[in-house]
């Protein structure tokens, strides 16, 4: 995908989440994810860490190099994708309690996501 396409589905994403409240917890922390590794996708294009049109599924699933630069170039984003998944195993899959404040963090991590893709005017295709 390019940056552009990226951007249009998390932007798709995030209108849906904002129906959300904290109370669908399991909703908001998937969400996040969705649209967060579309955010996380166009920082990896835009840093040059993984080259258009090659997307990063999951940040567990870039090579040992990519994960490596990733850390370099944009190790905020790096982090919070990482906090997102840590999120869904006990919250969506699981049923520990704390969910809204789960669903918070989720939010927050997804904030970090989206001010790591920059601006439209840094996307290329």
């Amino acid at each position: 995908m390019t940056p552009r396409e990226h951007r249009a589905k998390a932007e798709a994403v995030e209108r849906s989440l904002a129906r959300c409240t904290p109370a669908d917890y399991e909703t908001v922390i998937e969400a996040c994810m969705l649209a967060g590794t579309h955010w996380f996708n166009i920082a990896l294009h835009r840093t040059g860490v993984v080259e258009v049109p090659n997307d990063a599924m999951h940040a567990e699933f870039l090579s040992g190099a990519q994960r490596r630069k990733a850390r370099l170039h944009v190790p905020a984003a790096l982090a919070a994708l990482d906090e997102i998944e840590a999120l869904r195993t006990p919250f969506v899959r699981g049923d520990m309690s704390g969910g809204e404040e789960a669903a918070q963090r989720a939010l927050a991590c997804l904030a970090v996501l989206r001010r790591s893709a920059g601006t439209p005017d840094a996307e290329t295709g």
